[in-house]
């Protein structure tokens, strides 16, 4: 079993990882790991914060500053200013909260747009022996299908055939329409992971073969742990992405993989609506998943699915 080192997680140098990304615009200077979370007994009250690190405390920005907004669409709203501050926030040391205190929540709740991308890993189509996509294939989940990186994935009484979905997902952090694929990544505040739960039969063979319901269940689309902003990933398009389920690797690939890639994604969508802050982008999955294995694989109360991508994290859901 593949897993990731630490140190790919541990932001010790924010300077080099700048200096890799020399003309890369994006609305954040920093490589910074933002996170959502609540407070032990606290449930209802949302926080945004930074990780030092993975694993480590998370600096509690409204702590910090009072006048900082309480959810991640809304820091994101604001723009650099935000973000500036959240950069400030996390030189400072100051505020921390430890992780033991804490929940991590999804990076994102309630965004305006789930926007899905199927058939986007080269690898993927030839495991179910289909053409490669011309042009990007776009789906969406309804919101209420978020939850958290290490919350529970429930299988629903309406399907026998729940399957896996390991995704690097992205979110976006300016309003914009009709984007240039050279000016995307200014639009893109960051990278977090994705599972894109789904029901197969719902999928498949239900609803007239329309994708939403068998992708749209409550609690099918797990996400964090953080939001990774794009200079603290050297290249999205070439990360080692992996999903495990009891420990066993059952899908192992690369981001390199993808056939339209974030920049191509944006400005497709964009073509279509208007995107805003907080817009969440799956940008689709590698090989392995369970219903093309011989025979099929779904899974089961009791499973655990955890999913990798090398310098964003891991999230782990048990299914009950």
């Amino acid at each position: 079993m593949i897993r990731p080192l630490p140190s790919l997680f541990v932001l010790r140098s924010f300077s080099n990882i700048l200096l890799a990304n020399p003309g890369r615009r994006s609305l954040s200077s920093a490589a910074m790991r933002l996170v959502q979370f609540h407070r032990h007994g606290d449930k209802g009250g949302i926080r945004v914060g930074v990780e030092q690190g993975e694993g480590l405390g998370v600096v509690d920005l409204k702590a910090f500053d009072p006048s900082m907004p309480s959810t991640m669409k809304e820091l994101l709203e604001m723009g650099d200013k935000g973000l500036e501050c959240a950069q400030r926030a996390l030189s400072s040391g100051q505020c921390v909260v430890e992780r033991s205190d804490i929940t991590l929540l999804s990076p994102v709740l309630a965004p305006e747009k789930v926007v899905c991308v199927g058939m986007n890993y080269r690898d993927h189509c030839l495991e179910q022996n289909a053409p490669i996509p011309t042009e990007p294939i776009i789906f969406s989940k309804f919101p209420s299908a978020i939850t958290g990186p290490y919350d529970d994935i429930t299988l629903p009484s309406e399907s026998q055939e729940v399957d896996w979905e390991v995704e690097l997902a992205f979110v976006i952090g300016q309003r914009g329409k009709h984007i240039r694929e050279e000016d995307a990544l200014s639009y893109v505040a960051g990278f977090t992971v994705a599972n894109d739960v789904s029901a197969r039969d719902w999928q498949m063979k239900r609803n007239g073969k329309q994708w939403l319901l068998g992708k749209t269940f409550d609690s099918f689309c797990p996400l964090g742990p953080a939001l990774v902003t794009t200079d603290a990933v050297k290249d999205p398009h070439n990360l080692a992405i992996r999903c495990l389920v009891n420990g066993e690797t059952v899908q192992s690939s690369n981001t390199d993989q993808m056939i339209f890639k974030t920049e191509k994604l944006v400005a497709w969508v964009s073509k279509f609506v208007t995107l805003t802050p907080g817009d969440v982008f799956l940008t689709g999955t590698p090989p392995g998943v369970g219903v093309f294995r011989k025979p099929p694989v779904f899974l089961k109360k009791g499973d655990v699915v955890e999913c990798q991508i090398d310098q964003v994290g891991s999230i782990l859901n048990k299914v009950v």
